[in-house]
């Protein structure tokens, strides 16, 4: 008998309960863990990486936006992510399916509806929320591909830059020599096809709200 390996990552505990009652349904092949956040999932997913689905919320105390879907997909790009997020707009959703996540469910949806979209991503297919269509593309599209392709280390430096860290200070945090964030970030500029930190960040901070638009048309010192 197959089981199949569900984690939860939201930072509200009864949401957490009733999603995995709901998602185990009293099914004996289906093993749900609960996490409360991304460093709760890190320390799951480093004891055994074998997790067929993991149950995303885009909000929670340390995740801004999209850096922790980012961060994910990143970090186990075989593992399929389906975000699971009060936010309804549409825009979100196309980003989240742009960043790579095999699917999108609203909170606000019953028992029956969670566990088509769970069946749906476990089979292999993409789960869209109804009337939501992820295809086609803007002028954002090519900017999410490039997002899509940073290592987990460069997601983690470009978000310690949006936060007005410094070489030092990034370095010092994530135990790595000045030169190592160096060529972390001389690698960020030329996958986002930037020229400067300033821009980086400017993408950084559009990870958060879903928009990009301001990205390529502010200035900023060379890095």
């Amino acid at each position: 008998m197959t089981r199949r390996r569900i984690i939860i990552v939201d930072d509200h505990p009864l949401f957490r309960a009733a999603l995995r009652q709901t998602t185990a349904g009293g099914d004996a092949t289906v093993s749900v863990e609960e996490a409360g956040d991304l460093n709760g999932l890190s320390a799951s997913l480093g004891t055994d990486r074998d997790c067929d689905l993991v149950l995303l919320d885009l909000n929670m105390p340390g995740v801004r936006g999209f850096s922790g879907l980012l961060l994910l997909r990143a970090q186990y790009p075989d593992i399929p992510v389906m975000i699971i997020s009060a936010v309804e707009d549409g825009t979100v959703v196309r980003r989240a399916f742009e960043l790579g996540a095999a699917g999108y469910l609203h909170k606000s949806v019953g028992p029956t509806e969670i566990r088509r979209a769970i069946e749906t991503v476990l089979s292999g297919e993409v789960f869209v929320p109804d009337g939501m269509t992820p295809g086609g593309e803007d002028n954002q599209t090519a900017l999410m591909r490039r997002l899509s392709t940073l290592t987990p280390q460069q997601v983690r430096v470009l978000m310690m830059l949006s936060d007005g860290l410094m070489n030092k200070q990034i370095a010092y945090e994530l135990t790595i020599s000045e030169a190592t964030v160096k060529a972390h970030v001389s690698a960020i500029l030329q996958k986002l096809d930037v020229d400067s930190r300033t821009r980086a960040v400017i993408a950084a901070a559009r990870i958060e709200e879903g928009q990009f638009e301001a990205l390529f048309s502010t200035g900023g010192e060379k890095a």
